[in-house]
Parts: structure tokens; sequence; C-alpha cells
């Protein structure tokens, strides 16, 4: 017998950016017509979603952990427990990070991801790779001892360990072998600039090349400046390159949220939350990818200050963006849940409310509040 949900009487998300007064049919584990609907046999449940905004569910492309653990533990259980979390956050599709780490860990990384999943959890569509491919300059809060040469034979043998679970990978240009790299492998994975010391015709050579993503635009990169518009300025004039951007209220002034979103437009910036695994739980000390980190509220840095990654999900830097940076709310929600699945390739089952689609979807109020979170069809809470 299938299982019928019908969601009545919400502003429901459209694809394009805006929100229309609707209704969401879901059969089983998918988005259906109305029509489709009413044409198949089965229970009905009716959740009435009246003055509530309806959307996709988030996905997060780029976060290393939550609640304790990391996506460089290596484990299912550190993967259980992140996406377990991420779904209660109204996240239900994530690509958790790596870090710059020897071969032999990211190895163990990718065979534990390989065939992991979790129906009581965020749909675990792949693994982001950033590292060890960066300059020693622009590192951040990466291990300056593992950072290695672009490196194709080393990608071939991480995805063929992870059965092709890799879906973003991160390179500094600039650096010996990184253009070779991207000219090779653009076409079969997200490449996306990062930790890099680039200049503004080394990036345009990179994004002519097949790279196709800046990582935490801002963050670990040279400045976007009138003399000297770096890759942020070769990003903003290659139309086919999405850039992220951390809404955690640390990492970056509103205003520069406000400027980006109008300098890219809202169907290229991706939101992302660079999560560690220091969100959901208190302050206090933890580490990210073996370096000690201290966590006070939403503000993670290393002992010489460097800011850690965040400590805030995707679904709070939503709200951030939006009740604190004055961004729209549609134009959030396509920065959370639209751009990120279209750039790691996966719309055809993600990011929209369009029949066809699983059935995740989340449930806001007014205040951005969680109502109901749907998990392929399910509600979960």
């Amino acid at each position: 017998m299938t299982k019928k949900h019908r969601i009545i009487h919400g502003l429901v998300f459209q694809e394009q950016g805006t929100f229309v007064p609707g209704t969401v049919c879901l059969c089983n584990d998918r988005i259906v017509s109305e029509t489709d609907y009413q044409n198949t046999e089965g229970d009905e449940t009716v959740t009435d979603a009246r003055e509530q905004y309806v959307v996709p569910g988030l996905t997060d492309i780029h976060f290393h952990g939550c609640m304790g653990s990391d996506c460089c533990d290596g484990t299912a259980e550190a993967f259980r427990t992140i996406a377990e979390y991420e779904l209660q956050q109204g996240i239900t599709s994530i690509t958790p990070a790596t870090m710059t780490m020897p071969e032999e860990t990211l190895s163990e990384i990718c065979r534990a991801a390989r065939d992991f999943v979790c129906p009581t959890g965020a749909d675990f569509c792949g693994l982001y790779m950033e590292g060890p491919f960066i300059s020693l300059e622009k590192k951040g809060a990466q291990n300056a001892a593992y950072i290695h040469p672009a490196d194709s034979a080393m990608l071939k043998r991480l995805q063929d360990i992870s059965g092709g679970k890799i879906r973003t990978v991160v390179v500094a240009p600039e650096t010996n072998g990184a253009m070779e790299f991207i000219q090779e492998n653009g076409s079969a994975i997200n490449i996306s600039l990062a930790h890099t010391t680039a200049d503004y015709e080394t990036a345009k050579e990179a994004l002519s090349l097949g790279a196709s993503q800046l990582t935490h635009m801002y963050n670990a990169m040279p400045p976007f400046s009138h003399r000297a518009p770096g890759p942020i300025g070769a990003a903003a004039e290659s139309e086919h390159c999405m850039a992220e951007l951390i809404c955690d209220g640390i990492h970056i002034h509103p205003s520069v949220v406000r400027a980006s979103l109008k300098l890219f437009g809202d169907d290229r910036i991706i939101f992302i939350s660079d999560s560690m695994r220091a969100t959901g739980m208190e302050d206090g000390e933890y580490d990210l990818g073996g370096q000690a980190v201290t966590v006070k509220g939403n503000l993670a840095v290393l002992a010489d200050g460097t800011i850690a990654g965040s400590a805030t999900n995707l679904m709070d830097c939503v709200r951030t963006a939006v009740l604190d940076m004055g961004i729209p709310l549609a134009s959030a929600i396509k920065c959370a849940a639209v751009n990120p699945v279209k750039a790691i390739g996966l719309w055809e089952n993600y990011g929209s409310l369009t029949p066809g689609k699983y059935g995740n979807i989340v449930i806001l109020n007014k205040d951005l509040g969680l109502e109901t979170v749907f998990h392929r069809g399910t509600p979960i809470r």
C-alpha cells in the first residue's frame, strides 16, 4: 500500500526563488504531482502548513563535523552521529569534508564512506576533500605537515577506495602541477579553488581549465581589491563558477555577504557551515584535523588565533543571513538548498520541491523555527 502525505496551505518555495501558496504531495519517498497523488491509492496523512514556509531540505556540501564527531574520525559511528544531528536541523543531505591529512588517513575515511548509509540521518551523498592540495602560505587551520602537490594518481586511488564518493576536491591553482590536475579531473569532479595565493590571472586560467567553485570565499585567499581582484574577481567573471559563503556571523561581515550576493547573484552563491565537531556542543577545547581548537560561542580558533571552521550548523547560518544580515529568505534557500545540489551534480533527486525528487522537506514558521522535517517522505520531527 502506498504511503501518501499532503502538505497543504503552505507558502511553497519555487526553485527559481519565490514563494507561492500551494500544496506539496508525497507518495512513499518521492514528491509527486497532485494528479498522480489523486490517482494513487493509499492511506493519506495531511499536514496543515498555514502561514508557514515549505522549503526543500538543506544540503551542506562543506562541513567537518558536529556533536563531538568529525568526518576525519573515519568511522561509521562518527558519520552516523553527524548525519543524525544534521537531519534534526533540517539539513537533509550532506557531503562532509576531510582535512589536510596523510593519504593513509584519507584512505581510511574513504573506506568508511564507501558503503555508509544511515536511514535515521541525512542522506550521505559523498565527501568533500579539503586538502591536501593547498598552499602553505594560506593553509589556515589545515596541518602544514601533510600538504601535498596536486596529484591525479592520489585522487584516483582515494576515489576508487571510496567507490566514487568524492564529490568535491579543492586545489590551490598556483601550486606545482595544479593546472594539469584541474585539466585532467575537471570534467569528472567538482574542483574548488581553495587555500590559495593565486592572483587574478592564475585563478582565471584555472577556471577556464575546469575549476568551478571557490571554497569559503574571502577566507584563506587574497582579498578582492581594486587593483588586484584575485580569485574572487576571476570567479565573479566566470559564469559557471559558484562561490561558498560561511554566514555564521563570524567569518564574513554582513555587508560583504550582501555585496557578494549582488556581485554573483543568488544562483551562484552556496551557503556552507564549515562546522567542526564542537557544533551542537558546549564551549571548550576540541580538535580539527589533529590541531587543538578553542570554542567560545560561534567562534572556533587555533592557539595562534586562526579561525578554525565554525560552530554553527547550516540552518542557523540561513537564519543568521535572513534575520541578521537582511538576505531575503527565498535567496537564502536558493543558496542553501538549490545551488549546493547543482554544484555536486545531484539536482535530479535533490534541491527542490519538484515532482519526482526525494521528499526531503522542511516546514519553517514565520520566525524560521523548525516545525517539521520530512526525510524521504516521512516526518521525523
